[in-house]
């Protein structure tokens, strides 16, 4: 692992009247100006600049006119349980009389608007299909349902592959022709800003001159989980949408949902941050869509029962405990794999399979592996029919999903189906292709990147001084953001005695840290150590890269160091 500092830009801009440190952490990712650390919602890009919105809204004001029955199609993971919720929620407050939701499983129907989904939607009897976090790609799907007469509006942010559906309607910020500047929103993004221009438009049709207007505002607790669970861009626009939701989760406003997840969790709702969401409050939620049916995380989200949310909760947190359990075994059998392949023979695109790995966890696994190789990883799991299903993480400088459409090019009929985003991506292929397409893509891993690319890189943003480790700053440092992808959250590192060691629960390291001049005292925490190395008595010095947190007991907050890579010096 290579920890290197990031770049600074020749000149650091003017940010008003802010430290000096968040002035340099701020420039490190890019800000430019005062004006892009403004979280306002008034600061948000227009929904006019949204290519298909007009459209869009035309056929929503015509269902609310006429009463009629709008079906939500949605997806199976938190981006997708959360633009459901979005969707159904905020239809209902704009005065929407019938609305409902549909979620495909994921292991009898697979992702999107499907043919076969559009058979089961049809026997809800819909006027109007509206598609979330899904629909780009559905291009048989979508002639199945105009064949059965009805009207369907695509809301999506995947990229669009060379055919786009005859949609009556469809915004995606990533689709051909759009202006929309931002083209990081989250499937829950994309659907509230379609709310946001329909709610615009019922305005100006005199739809709220006897009634208050509805605050969807009120949904942006959603969005706030669901961009962060997605791992989309934290961008300027973003990040005023996560601002906004966390606000209101940490002002007692969230969805009695999300509420009861912190519960479960032990997090106080106070206190969260955007990692939060990714790490505790996204993966909960994603637990019932990656074992079972997501219907379970949506209707946890839509109740408005606190009882009944904490009940759903529980079981979405055993549902998560299951899954650990599962990745974990899964995990011991990828590493057996590849545990007597000397690391010069290793391929530069990992290609895992094995028949009795569960669908619903291999993307975490590919993550996983991709993380402990430093190289793009798809991992596949039998899908029945003689199908695999895989799902594919990817390192910085690779963009996955096009290098899936450069290996469908070369070999045709090689790949069933895929689609994607540069770090994530998904496909389908028949079982007797794996050995060729697991070398079809090592060859497209080659051909872009090189050795030294797959070694592993840490950019952190270099060190803290001895009076820099104070509770003001790390208090400071957590409400900052909001941050996370392309904005993340800030990394120092240095060297460090170490004074104390104890591995807590499995796998964690507690420690007590001097600073390398001996004149500070600090507690830090290692998630996840090796114990072929750690503890280890012998080791006096370590060089750490860490995170400035808060650890807060029994009413007390100190100074702790979350170490993220810890190695002795």
């Amino acid at each position: 692992m290579r920890i290197e500092p990031r770049q600074l830009p020749a000149t650091l801009p003017f940010l008003g009247d802010i430290p000096p440190l968040l002035t340099r952490l701020y420039a490190a990712r890019g800000v430019q100006s005062e004006a892009e650390l403004d979280k306002s919602l008034a600061r948000l890009i227009p929904f006019q600049q949204l290519k298909g919105i007009d459209a869009a809204v035309d056929l929503l004001v015509t269902a609310l006119e006429q009463r009629q029955r709008i079906l939500i199609v949605g997806d199976f993971d938190a981006d997708g349980a959360t633009a459901s919720t979005v969707g159904m929620l905020g239809l209902r407050l704009l005065g929407a009389a019938h609305v409902d939701y549909l979620v495909p499983n994921r292991f009898e129907y697979g992702y999107g608007l499907t043919p076969e989904i559009v058979e089961v939607a049809m026997t809800r009897e819909p006027h109007l299909l509206v598609t979330v976090d899904n629909g780009i790609s559905s291009v048989e799907g979508v002639a199945a349902a105009k064949r059965h007469g009805l009207k369907v509006l695509i809301t999506d942010h995947h990229l669009p592959g060379d055919e786009l559906p005859q949609a009556d309607a469809l915004v995606n910020p990533n689709q051909p022709g759009c202006e929309f500047p931002s083209k990081a929103l989250a499937g829950v993004g994309v659907i509230f800003y379609v709310l946001m221009a329909l709610r615009a438009r019922l305005r100006s049709l005199g739809w709220y001159e006897n009634k208050p207007q509805p605050n969807i505002g009120e949904l942006l607790d959603l969005v706030a989980l669901g961009s962060v669970a997605d791992v989309v861009p934290l961008d300027a626009n973003n990040r005023i949408l996560v601002h906004q939701g966390l606000e209101r989760i940490r002002a007692g406003r969230a969805r009695p949902g999300i509420k009861a997840i912190l519960e479960v969790a032990k997090r106080d709702a106070a206190r969260i941050t955007s990692t939060d969401l990714g790490f505790i409050v996204g993966p909960r939620l994603n637990a019932a869509g990656r074992l079972d049916d997501m219907s379970l995380g949506i209707e946890c989200l839509l109740t408005a029962d606190a009882n009944l949310a904490r009940e759903m909760a529980a079981q979405l947190d055993g549902m998560n405990q299951d899954r650990k359990s599962i990745e974990q075994g899964m995990q011991r059998e990828a590493l057996a794999q590849l545990k007597d392949l000397p690391v010069e023979s290793m391929p530069f695109g990992l290609c895992l399979f094995d028949p009795e790995w569960h669908q619903g966890v291999i993307g975490i696994l590919a993550s996983r592996m991709k993380e402990r190789y430093f190289r793009p990883t798809i991992a596949f799991a039998d899908a029945g029919d003689g199908l695999l299903k895989g799902s594919g993480r990817s390192v910085q400088g690779f963009h996955i999903r096009d290098a899936l459409s450069v290996v469908a090019a070369q070999h045709p009929n090689l790949i069933a189906k895929y689609g994607g985003h540069a770090m994530a991506a998904g496909l389908t292929l028949p079982q007797e292709n794996f050995p060729l397409f697991a070398e079809a893509f090592d060859a497209e891993v080659r051909r872009q990147l090189r050795e030294e690319d797959l070694t592993g890189r840490m950019l952190t943003d270099g060190t803290l001084a001895v009076e820099e480790f104070h509770l003001e700053l790390a208090r400071a440092l957590r409400h900052a953001g909001p941050w996370g992808q392309h904005f993340p959250e800030p990394l120092f590192h240095g060297v460090f005695q170490l004074v104390e060691q104890r591995v807590v629960g499995e796998r964690h390291l507690k420690v007590v840290l001097k600073s390398e001049c001996g004149s500070v005292k600090l507690d830090g925490i290692a998630f996840g150590v090796d114990r072929d190395i750690w503890p280890n008595p012998t080791i006096q010095w370590v060089e750490l890269a860490y995170k400035l947190d808060v650890n807060e007991f029994r009413g007390n907050e100190t100074v702790q160091l979350m170490i993220a890579h810890i190695e002795p010096r």
